[in-house]
């Protein structure tokens, strides 16, 4: 357990030490990620892409943005912190007791918090796992309408950048609301046919302005 936390830190720190020198700023809140998790990361790409794994390392090939429904940062957060799925998730918790998760949390005001390491895989979309970048924004009144903020906007144009210049692998950007168009792509792993959401986040709305301002980096959307 100890050398566990101690990996996680170090990776951490790393990371930390990389974007000294770039614009962005991300602040580190490390979400509950000790062995239990871990194991049950593994125990869901197996069951779920085939894979058997020794580590949950990906290599990253899509960011995909989502919202969190909430309005409050705190509340968001609490949502991924536990290691296990919370009880009210009824319709995801047959697939896995893994709990929900993501990479990044954008709140209102637009600060980039870090939750967990880049490169370990987070369940936040169905079948794209293994190879996506989760970014949440605090918002989305419920999962009704785009009420994302003009600094939650900057913040996300600034993190894919980042994430892009880190990680050339780096192909796609999409929205949580388009991940079914992926279906038949190469990098959609799932196994379980009757194992699908319908999403509304973050909005066509929003996926279209951070598209706009990045188009430069070339990166494809989901029907590509």
């Amino acid at each position: 357990m100890k050398k566990i936390i101690l990996t996680t830190l170090a990776l951490l720190s790393a990371l930390f030490a990389q974007e000294a020198n770039s614009s962005i700023t991300i602040i580190d809140k490390p979400i509950i990620f000790e062995q239990e998790r871990i194991d049950m990361t593994k125990q869901y790409i197996q069951q779920h892409y085939g894979l058997t794994v020794e580590n949950i390392e990906i290599t990253p090939k899509i960011i995909l943005l989502h919202w969190t429904a909430l309005m409050s940062f705190d509340k968001s957060f609490k949502r991924f912190e536990p290691q296990r799925l919370l009880t009210d998730r009824k319709d995801i918790a047959k697939a896995s007791a893994l709990n929900v998760s993501a990479h990044f949390l954008v709140d209102r005001d637009g600060t980039i918090y870090r939750l967990m390491p880049e490169n370990w895989m987070a369940r936040h979309v169905i079948g794209l796992n293994y190879y996506a970048i989760g970014i949440e924004n605090v918002g989305g009144e419920g999962n009704k309408k785009d009420d994302l903020t003009p600094q939650q906007l900057q913040a996300n144009i600034e993190l894919v950048r980042y994430l892009k210049a880190k990680y050339p692998t780096i192909e796609y950007l999409i929205g949580h609301h388009e991940y079914r168009q992926m279906e038949n792509n190469p990098l959609w792993l799932e196994k379980d046919k009757n194992y699908r959401t319908q999403k509304r986040d973050p909005g066509d709305a929003f996926m279209a302005r951070v598209r706009h301002a990045t188009k430069d980096l070339k990166l494809k959307n989901a029907s590509e």
